[in-house]
C-alpha cells in the first residue's frame, strides 16, 4: 500500500473519482485510511465496501493513464499464460499474465498503480511486463474459475491443531488406526468447506445431524442454503474435529460449548470463527460464525443509510454523554454497525472500552473485555469497572437486564459516551422495553440520544434485475404514496438470476429506522405513553419507520419488494 499510495498516477485516479462525484472527498480520504489499516489494495476496497461501480473504477484508471480497457469477456481463457508463475502469487496480487511477445509479458491488473504486484510478476517471470487495465470483478472471477486458489491459503499450526486421527471416508465410524495428520480426508474436507464459505460470502455455517442423513448449510445472503450432504456415519467425526480446531473439551457431548477457530489466510489477513455445539437427538450440531475483521472497516456510506440518516447517526455519536442504541434481530447487522461508529470515534485522545458476549472482532486502540458469567464477569460487573477507568465512550454488547441498564444510564447521565443494543422489533419499541425492565421514565427521556433499528435486506443484482408490473392499487397497498407513484423515474424492480448472482440477489444492504430522541418523544416517554404513540411523534418529526426505509430502497432499485415484506414486519 505504501508504493501504491505514494504514486502520482494513484492520486490522479483517486482525484477523478472524486471530481467526477464517484465518492466524496471525506468519503474517498475514509476509505484510504480504511484500505491501509486493513491491509487492502484500494481497487476492491471501493468496489466493495463504497459500492462504487468496478467499470466506473476501470474507466477512471484507463483516462488517468491514457491507455485503452481491456474487455475480459471477449478474452479466451485458454491463453492464459501459466509457465513459470506461482499461482499463489497470481490470486494474491489479483494480476493475471493474459499474453506474451518475446521477452515482454501482458499483464492484467484493475490496478497498474500497485507496483509491489508488478515487480513481484516481473521477479517471477525474470520477463518486461506491460500492465493491461481490465474490470477488478471480471479480472477476479477469472482467476477464480482458473486457477485453485484453495492452496493459497495459510494455516498455522499454531492456530490449527491439524493433528487428528487418521479419517478414511469409507470406513465405519468404529475403527481408527492412529495420527495421520494434515492429509487426513476429514481434515482436508473441513478445511475446504471454511474455505469454500469465505469464498461464498457466507455469514454461518451449520452442520446438522438427523436420523437418517446429515447436512451442511451456508448463510448466504441472510437464507440458508444446503451445500453438502456427508454419509451419516461422518456425523461424530465431523464434530470432533471441529470441535479440536476450535479448542472445546471433545469428551463432553452433554452440555452445548463455545470455542473459536482462526484461520490464516495470508500473512496480513486472518478469519475468525466463532463456534457453538448443541446436543441434539442424533448427535451434536455446530454452528460457525464468520467474524471478518474488514467488515468493522467498512465505512458508514457502505451501510445504506440514507443522508439524513447518516447525519442523524453522525450528530449522535459527536455528542460528549448520552446513549446511542441499536436494535434488531440476531443478525441484522448491529455489531457492524456498533464497530463502523467505534472506528469514527477511535482516535488517540479518546479512552474506549467495551463489554461484549463475546468478542467478535480485534479492534486496535480499544481495550475490549470478553464478558464471562460463569467467573463473575457479567455485563454489569465489566461496565462498573469501566468507569473506574477514565473512559470517554463505553461500548456494552447488549442491555439485557435492570443492573446493566441502570448503570448504562448513570454513565450516560455523568459525561460518557454509551453505545449498546437490544433485542427489540423498532426503535420506539426500544424506549418501552427499557421502561418495563424497570428503567424510571425521566432517566430513559434525559440520556438516550438516538435509536437505530435495522435488518438487512438481499441487493438486486444490477446485471439481471428486471423492471416489475405491479398494479397501482396494489403498490399503494403496500405502503407505497400517490407522491411516490407519479415520480417520473419511479420504478419497482424484481429479481431474475444470472451467472453473476444467486436467484437474482447479490450481496446486502442495511434498512434503517433512525429515531432522535426529540423533546416531544421526551415528554411521551416521561408521561410513560406507549410505543405506538411514540412512533406517531416520531413519524411527525420526519423519521422514517423500517417499512418506508425499505420502500425508499425499493424505488432506488436497490432492493426488491418481496424482500422488504420479508424483513420488514408489515
Amino acid at each position: 500500500m505504501a508504493a501504491l499510495q505514494g504514486s502520482p498516477r494513484f492520486t490522479g485516479f483517486i482525484r477523478r473519482l472524486v471530481e467526477d462525484g464517484l465518492v466524496s472527498a471525506e468519503n474517498m480520504q475514509s476509505a484510504i485510511l480504511n484500505a491501509k489499516k486493513a491491509n487492502q489494495d484500494i481497487v476492491p476496497f471501493l468496489i466493495y465496501q463504497l459500492k462504487i461501480s468496478s467499470l466506473d473504477i476501470a474507466e477512471k484508471i484507463s483516462q488517468e493513464f491514457g491507455e485503452p480497457l481491456f474487455d475480459l469477456s471477449a478474452y479466451d481463457s485458454a491463453q492464459i499464460i501459466r509457465e513459470g508463475l506461482d499461482e499463489k502469487l497470481i490470486s494474491k496480487h489479483c494480476v493475471l499474465p493474459i499474453f506474451k511477445r518475446g521477452n515482454l509479458l501482458y499483464v492484467a491488473t484493475s490496478n497498474p498503480t500497485n507496483i509491489d504486484a508488478m515487480d513481484a510478476i516481473r521477479f517471477s517471470s525474470k520477463m518486461n511486463i506491460e500492465a493491461i487495465i481490465v474490470e477488478h470483478q471480471k479480472l477476479h472471477k477469472l482467476i477464480e474459475q482458473n486457477f485453485t486458489q484453495a492452496d493459497s491459503f495459510e494455516f498455522s499450526d499454531e492456530d490449527i491443531d491439524l493433528d487428528l486421527e487418521q479419517e478414511d471416508l469409507n470406513k465405519p465410524a468404529d475403527e481408527d488406526d492412529g495420527p495421520q495428520g494434515d492429509e487426513a480426508p476429514i481434515v482436508k474436507y473441513i478445511n475446504k468447506l471454511l474455505i469454500d464459505a469465505i469464498r461464498m460470502g457466507a455469514s454461518d455455517l451449520h452442520f446438522e445431524p438427523y436420523e437418517k442423513s446429515y447436512r451442511v448449510r451456508y448463510r448466504i445472503d441472510g437464507v440458508l442454503r444446503q451445500i453438502a450432504n456427508p454419509p451419516l456415519q461422518l456425523s461424530t467425526r465431523l464434530a470432533s474435529r471441529l470441535k479440536v480446531m476450535s479448542q472445546m473439551d471433545i469428551s463432553e457431548k452433554r452440555l452445548p460449548q463455545d470455542g473459536r477457530i482462526k484461520l490464516k489466510l495470508s500473512k496480513t489477513k486472518a478469519i475468525d470463527f466463532r463456534v457453538n455445539s448443541l446436543p441434539t437427538l442424533f448427535g451434536e450440531k455446530l454452528v460457525l460464525r464468520i467474524l471478518d475483521p474488514s467488515s468493522a472497516m467498512l465505512g458508514i456510506d457502505a451501510l445504506g443509510y440514507e443522508p439524513d440518516q447518516k447525519e442523524l447517526f453522525m450528530q449522535a455519536l459527536e455528542k460528549p454523554q448520552g446513549m446511542l442504541l441499536i436494535t434488531g434481530p440476531t443478525g441484522s447487522g448491529k455489531t457492524v454497525s456498533l464497530y463502523t461508529g467505534l472506528n469514527i470515534l477511535n482516535r488517540e485522545d479518546t479512552n474506549i472500552s467495551t463489554a461484549e458476549d463475546p468478542v467478535e472482532i480485534n479492534l486496535e486502540g480499544i481495550n475490549q473485555v470478553n464478558v464471562n458469567a460463569k467467573v463473575g464477569l457479567t455485563f454489569s460487573a465489566a461496565l462498573k469497572s469501566f468507569l473506574r477507568q477514565d473512559p470517554d465512550i463505553v461500548m456494552v454488547g447488549e442491555i439485557r437486564d435492570l443492573e446493566t441498564a441502570e448503570i448504562a444510564v448513570k454513565a450516560a447521565q455523568t459525561g460518557h459516551m454509551v453505545m449498546s443494543t437490544l433485542h427489540t422489533n423498532s426503535a420506539p419499541e426500544t424506549l418501552t422495553r427499557l421502561r418495563n425492565m424497570g428503567v424510571p421514565s425521566f432517566n430513559i427521556a434525559t440520556s438516550v440520544n438516538l435509536v437505530i433499528a435495522q435488518r438487512l435486506a438481499r441487493r438486486l443484482c444490477s446485471q439481471c434485475k428486471v423492471p416489475a408490473d405491479i398494479p397501482e392499487p396494489s403498490l399503494l397497498e403496500m405502503g407505497f404514496t400517490e407522491e411516490d407513484l407519479k415520480h417520473p423515474e419511479f420504478q419497482v424492480y424484481q429479481p431474475v438470476g444470472c451467472s453473476e448472482c444467486r436467484e437474482g440477489y447479490k450481496g446486502r444492504v442495511g434498512i434503517y429506522e433512525v429515531m432522535k430522541v426529540t423533546p416531544e418523544i421526551s415528554k411521551i416517554i416521561m408521561e410513560d405513553g406507549n410505543a405506538l404513540e411514540i412512533a406517531a411523534a416520531s413519524e411527525r418529526s420526519g423519521f422514517n419507520n423500517l417499512r418506508r426505509s425499505g420502500l425508499i430502497k425499493v424505488m432506488q432499485g436497490v432492493t426488491s419488494l418481496q424482500e422488504v415484506n420479508r424483513v420488514t414486519s408489515e
